[in-house]
């Protein structure tokens, strides 16, 4: 065998074991040391935002306690990383977290850098915020506006996008964090906020005078939010995975935290399979079979998250509704 031959053969089997150890790498670290590190916002109420005990609750909020669950089988078995817009997709990469669930994008150009988005968990498109007093009815008329934007987000793309295609020119007020940004509105630094329409209603939630604020009726993008890992570690991903969809097909089924326990007599295979009442799909991931069970039991199922989260910031569900109710929430296949 020649010397090129060779070495050809232990670069393969170097580049094979390589992968192989990092295919469960997140999963036996998560497990090895009991603690999910979850990456989250550090303040858009509905999503992820300290309550006034300091603890973090949100739609995705939920979602980091659904996935500790089923790996470690205990909520509370997380560390929160409050995270910028700019710094959340560098966490994610280099490790500091296990997974981001932050209100992010799903894009071709992050999918491709390392990153694995795992499924959309609310469905968005960025709008605008004006002051009532603005006199101002929609984004059309905002040529010459100076606009509160938070960096390293499709918002800041976006905003130049939509200006640009109509003709508009606009002052741009670069801020790296959510809640300084919506202050600084707030305090007429800027005479538009913009992100993403669930962001608008979450800021315009902490105000006391929240009809001095008005949400233009234009929506300028789409914005499919999901949570995010590290591309590759399939082992991981899967679980993430199945987790969110786990939430949407409980929803479907009808299973919900109060009811759970009694659906464990349900003759129906679907609700069996989902509870681990009958089948193996919770081992088939190296779960214990009563996954699901756990989660809809403490966090519930999607709907209850939505409505315990995001409805009391004023959204209701609209295209986040189940598919069989007009929405675009569909549940994979759990079997």
């Amino acid at each position: 065998m020649s010397i090129k031959k060779q070495l050809f053969i232990l670069l393969l089997g170097a580049i094979f074991a390589s992968s192989t150890a990092f295919a469960g790498a997140t999963l036996n670290k998560v497990k090895s040391e009991d603690i999910l590190i979850c990456g989250v916002n550090p303040g858009t109420p509905g999503f992820g935002a300290p309550n006034e005990r300091g603890e973090f609750e949100g739609l995705d909020i939920d979602y980091c306690k659904a996935l500790a669950i089923a790996i470690l089988g205990d909520s509370e078995k997380i560390r929160y990383v409050p995270l910028t817009a700019v710094k959340r997709l560098a966490a994610v990469q280099s490790g500091e977290i296990d997974v981001l669930a932050r209100n992010t994008t799903w894009t071709l150009s992050r999918d491709v850098k390392g990153l694995e988005f795992i499924g959309v968990n609310f469905y968005d498109g960025q709008g605008f915020m004006v002051k009532k007093d603005l006199d101002v009815t929609s984004a059309k008329q905002l040529d010459g506006a100076a606009v509160c934007v938070e960096p390293g987000t499709t918002t800041e793309l976006n905003l130049a996008d939509y200006f640009r295609s109509n003709n508009m020119s606009f002052k741009s007020v670069v801020i790296e964090n959510v809640a300084e940004a919506f202050g600084a509105f707030v305090a007429g630094r800027c005479d538009v906020y913009t992100t993403d329409a669930s962001g608008l209603a979450a800021q315009r939630s902490t105000v006391k005078n929240q009809d001095d604020y008005i949400i233009l009726p234009e929506i300028i993008s789409k914005e499919p939010l999901g949570p995010v890992v590290r591309q590759g570690d399939t082992e991981f991903s899967d679980i993430g995975r199945w987790v969110l969809h786990a939430m949407f097909e409980a929803e479907e089924l009808g299973v919900t935290s109060e009811n759970v326990d009694d659906m464990l007599e349900s003759t129906s295979p679907s609700i069996q399979r989902l509870l681990g009442v009958s089948g193996s799909l919770g081992s088939d991931m190296g779960l214990d079979n009563k996954w699901a069970y756990n989660i809809i039991k403490e966090v519930g199922n999607y709907g209850e998250s939505y409505e315990r989260n995001v409805t009391p910031i004023g959204l209701d569900r609209g295209i986040n509704a189940l598919w069989k109710d007009g929405g675009l929430i569909y549940p994979l296949p759990l079997r």
